[in-house]
């Protein structure tokens, strides 16, 4: 990663561009051209600095619900339940933890009745009761990794 690729990433951070072809405007701003741009975002993308590009949306302000649970999950039910869970569509996050509870993960719903009713659902279809932990207080701090 050279001083380009630096400056390429905190820009992507901090003001990527919404726009028809983002990463002109990009090329644009670092004196760099669209294909040197993509070119460079694929570089990081394979040498693993970049695992994803997309928009952190505030859910709140959208008017979506989140929250975080977590389950004690038996081992012999341990894989089908992380495959339930992955593929439920408002679960972001899914981590394995050395706890009893050893699986944490976060639901965002469009609504507190959608929110119950999926939890509801991942517990029935488990057979793994899910305790939720509401956040009482919301701290968001935001995170740029300046280079």
């Amino acid at each position: 990663m050279d001083e380009r690729d630096k400056e390429l990433l905190n820009l992507i951070q901090a003001e990527f561009p919404v726009e028809p072809h983002p990463y002109r405007v990009l090329g644009e701003k670092l004196e760099m051209t669209e294909e040197e741009v993509l070119n460079r975002i694929a570089s990081l993308r394979n040498e693993g600095i970049i695992r994803r590009m997309g928009a952190s949306i505030n859910s709140r302000r959208v008017g979506y619900v989140s929250t975080l649970l977590a389950a004690k999950v038996p081992q012999d039910k341990f894989d089908f339940f992380v495959q339930t869970v992955n593929a439920c569509p408002g679960v972001t996050h899914n981590y394995e933890r050395k706890h009893k509870y050893n699986v944490w993960f976060t639901l965002i719903s469009p609504s507190l009745a959608e929110k119950e009713r999926t939890i509801q659902e991942l517990s029935d279809s488990t057979g793994v009761p899910i305790l939720e932990l509401p956040a009482r207080r919301i701290f968001k701090i935001r995170v740029d990794f300046k280079f």
